[in-house]
C-alpha cells in the first residue's frame, strides 16, 4: 500500500524543518514547497532546499511571488528596519496575509498531488504576535479549504497540520533532535547575510537562541562577526 502524501511548507528555518521531520516520521511521502516572495535575503531559500533534501522530500518546489509590491513589512520593504528590541503588539516583521497566500498555493498543489495533509510549522507559544500563527486561524483555514476545493466537496477531507502549535521552542528542538534534524542547515534570522550568517539581535534570533538554551542543546547557528 502506498504511503499517504503530504505537502510541507518549508522556509529553511527551525520550525518548518522540524515539521518536515515529523511528517516523514509519521510515514508520509513528503513534497516540500517554499516561496521566493521578495524577502530581505535569499539565504533562507538555500536553507529550505538543503533541509528539504536532508529531510527526504520527494520533490521540492520554489514558487515565486512578489509581495514586495504591496510592502507593509520589514521583511519585504527595505525602508522599514528590522527591530532589534522587543516591542508591543503585532511586530513590523509580520508580512500581510503571508500564511494565507502560502497555504493557498500549497493547497492547490496538494489537490494536484492527491495529498490530504498540509504541514505548516506555525507556533502559538513563541509566535511573536503573528495573527496567522494561532490555532483559531489554522482551524478556520482548514474549514475554508474543505469548502473551497474539489477534494473537499468530493469527500476527501483536507487537513492543515500544525504539530508544533503548542510547543515551546525548546520542546521543538528536542523533538527535532530525536528525529535526527541537523539544525546547522537551518536559517532563522530575519536579516541573515548571503552566507546565511545570523545577526544574533533580531526577534527570531533571540527566540532561536533561547530555544537551544531551554533544550540544553549546543546552538549550531553561525553568527556574523561584530
Amino acid at each position: 500500500m502506498a504511503n499517504p502524501k503530504a505537502v510541507i511548507l518549508v522556509s529553511g528555518g527551525l520550525d518548518s524543518t522540524t515539521a518536515l521531520a515529523i511528517a516523514r516520521s509519521e510515514g508520509y511521502d513528503c513534497y516540500t514547497i517554499s516561496f521566493d516572495y521578495g524577502q530581505r535575503h535569499r539565504a533562507e531559500l538555500h536553507a529550505a532546499e538543503l533541509t528539504a533534501r536532508a529531510g527526504g522530500a520527494i520533490e521540492h518546489k520554489v514558487v515565486k511571488l512578489d509581495l514586495q509590491s504591496i510592502g507593509g513589512s520589514a521583511l519585504t520593504d527595505d525602508s522599514i528596519a528590522v527591530p532589534e528590541t522587543e516591542g508591543e503588539g503585532i511586530p513590523v516583521t509580520y508580512v500581510p496575509a503571508r500564511n494565507t497566500i502560502f497555504l493557498s498555493i500549497a493547497l492547490g498543489w496538494a489537490e494536484v498531488l492527491g495529498a490530504n495533509d498540509i504541514f505548516i510549522g506555525v507556533n502559538a507559544v513563541d509566535y511573536s504576535g503573528y495573527p496567522d500563527c494561532r490555532p483559531e486561524y489554522v482551524a478556520a483555514y482548514e474549514a475554508m479549504a474543505n469548502l473551497a476545493t474539489k477534494s473537499g466537496v468530493e469527500g476527501q477531507k483536507l487537513h492543515i497540520r500544525a504539530p508544533l502549535m503548542r510547543w515551546s521552542k525548546g520542546e521543538i528542538i528536542r523533538q527535532g533532535q530525536s528525529l535526527g534534524v541537523d539544525y546547522a542547515l537551518t536559517v532563522s534570522c530575519y536579516q541573515a547575510n548571503e552566507a546565511g550568517e545570523a545577526c544574533g539581535r533580531c526577534d527570531s534570533c533571540r527566540l532561536r537562541r533561547a530555544g537551544f538554551e531551554e533544550a540544553g542543546v549546543p546552538d549550531p547557528t553561525r553568527y556574523r562577526a561584530g
